[in-house]
C-alpha cells in the first residue's frame, strides 16, 4: 500500500509579500487622501509629511523593494510640495523633507530586518517539517491486524516542532501503536519526543509484553530528563497511550495519562469512549507511584474502528471559548466517512471549521480499522 507523509500547515517557499496591486492601491489611495486633505486645509507642506505612513505600511507587510519605492515616492512628494508651495519659514520645509527621508530610510532598514527574519523562520520551519515527516511514521499503514491512517498538524506558530508523536509497529507479538503528547513544545521538548519514538521502535519488537514495552518508554524519558537537568533545561513528561492488537475481537492498552479512544462500529455507529482502567501517570513520572502500570483489555471486534487523538482536538475552542464537541460530531461524521482516511480528514476539516482555522495546539488523529483478514498474507 502506498504511503504518504503527514501533512503540516507550515509556510511554504518565501515569506508572504504584499502584492503589486495592493501596493499600488495603498500608494495611490493614501497619496490622494493626504493631498486632498492638504488642499482643503491649505497646509500642503505640513500634511504631506503624513505620507510617511505609506513606507511604514510597506515595511510591515511588503518587500524591501516596495518599501524603497514607497520611501522614494514619499520623499519626492514632500520635496515637490516644498518647492511648489514654500512655507513662510524655509527651515520648516527643509525639516519636513529631511524627516521624510530619515523615516523612509528607517522603514527600509526595518523591512530588511523583518524579511531576513521571516526568511530564516521559513527555512527553519521547512527543514524542521521535513525532519519531523521523516521521523513520524508514514501513513497509511497496513499490518496483520489493522489498517491505520490519520492526520497530524503542528500548531501554526514560530515553534518549529510539534509536541505530538505517534507510531505503528507490526511485531511478532501483534500490532503495537503509540500516540502521545510531550509536555511543552519547541526544540526543548523535541528531544524527549524523539527519544520515546526511538525507544518504541526498538522495544516494540524486543519486548514480548506490553508492560515491558511501557517500561522501556519510561526509561527513555527518565534518561532524557537526566540529560536535560544537566544542561539546565526543564524536565518534561509525556502522556501516552500504548496499544497492542493481536486477536480478532479484543485489544490491550496501557494508558499513561492520555485521552481514552473512541470505538466505532463497522457502520460508523459510535459505541462510546473506551474505559481503560486503570489509568496511570504519564511517562517520566512512574517514580511517583508505588504500583506498576496496569494493562487494560477491551473489546475491539473485527470491522470496528478505534479513534485515537491528542488534546489539540478535544480541547480545540471556537471564538466563544466553547470546546469542540468531539463525541457529538463523531456521531454525525462516522456513519458517512467509514474509512480511516476519510474519517480522520473529515474530523480535521470539521475542527478547522469549528475554530475558524484558529488552531491553538498540535492535532494528531489516528483511526485504526480492525481488519485481520485484510492484512493476512495472500489477501
Amino acid at each position: 500500500m502506498a504511503k504518504r507523509t503527514p501533512k503540516s500547515n507550515r509556510s511554504q517557499g518565501r515569506p508572504k509579500q504584499l502584492s503589486l496591486r495592493v501596493f499600488l492601491l495603498w500608494g495611490v489611495g493614501l497619496s490622494a487622501l493626504v493631498l486632498g486633505l492638504s488642499l482643503l486645509a491649505g497646509s500642503e507642506a505640513r500634511l504631506l509629511g503624513l505620507l510617511i505612513f505609506f513606507p511604514a505600511i510597506a515595511a510591515s507587510v511588503g518587500t524591501v523593494r516596495q518599501t524603497v519605492a514607497a520611501s522614494t515616492w514619499t520623499a519626492l512628494a514632500a520635496l515637490g510640495s516644498v518647492i511648489r508651495a514654500p512655507t513662510p519659514h524655509p527651515m520648516e520645509g527643509v525639516l519636513v523633507v529631511l524627516l521624510t527621508v530619515v523615516f523612509g530610510a528607517m522603514a527600509v532598514y526595518g523591512c530588511h530586518w523583518r524579511v531576513a527574519r521571516e526568511t530564516e523562520l521559513v527555512r527553519l520551519r521547512s527543514t524542521a517539517a521535513v525532519i519531523q515527516q521523516h521521523i513520524l511514521h508514514p501513513l497509511p499503514e497496513l499490518t496483520a491486524w489493522v489498517l491505520v491512517d490519520g492526520v497530524y498538524e503542528p500548531v501554526h506558530e514560530d515553534k518549529l516542532f510539534g509536541g505530538d508523536i505517534y507510531d505503528v509497529a507490526d511485531t511478532p507479538y501483534g500490532t503495537r501503536v503509540l500516540i502521545g503528547d510531550v509536555q511543552g513544545k519547541g526544540l526543548s521538548a523535541v528531544g524527549i519526543g524523539f527519544a520515546v519514538l526511538g525507544s518504541f521502535r526498538e522495544a516494540a519488537h524486543r519486548e514480548p509484553t506490553l508492560a515491558g514495552l511501557v517500561e522501556a518508554l519510561e526509561t527513555s524519558v527518565v534518561r532524557d530528563n537526566a540529560y536535560a537537568h544537566q544542561a539546565g533545561e526543564p524536565e518534561r513528561f509525556v502522556t501516552a497511550l500504548i496499544l497492542c492488537i493481536n486477536g480478532p475481537e479484543s485489544a490491550q492498552a496501557v494508558n499513561c495519562g492520555h485521552l481514552a479512544p473512541y470505538l466505532l462500529g463497522p457502520t460508523g455507529t459510535e459505541r462510546g469512549q473506551v474505559r481503560l482502567n486503570p489509568t496511570s501517570v504519564p511517562l517520566g513520572l512512574a517514580s511517583l507511584i508505588e504500583e506498576p502500570r496496569g494493562i487494560a483489555s477491551f473489546d475491539f471486534p473485527s470491522g470496528s474502528t478505534l479513534l485515537l487523538y491528542t488534546d489539540g482536538l478535544s480541547e480545540a475552542r471556537n471564538k466563544d471559548g466553547a470546546f469542540y464537541p468531539l463525541e457529538r460530531r463523531l456521531a454525525d461524521l462516522a456513519p458517512v466517512h467509514r474509512t480511516p482516511a476519510s474519517l480522520t480528514h473529515a474530523i480535521r476539516d470539521d475542527v478547522r471549521s469549528f475554530t475558524r482555522t484558529q488552531q491553538q495546539d498540535d492535532i494528531a488523529i489516528l483511526a485504526l480499522r480492525h481488519a485481520p483478514d485484510l492484512g493476512r498474507p495472500g489477501n
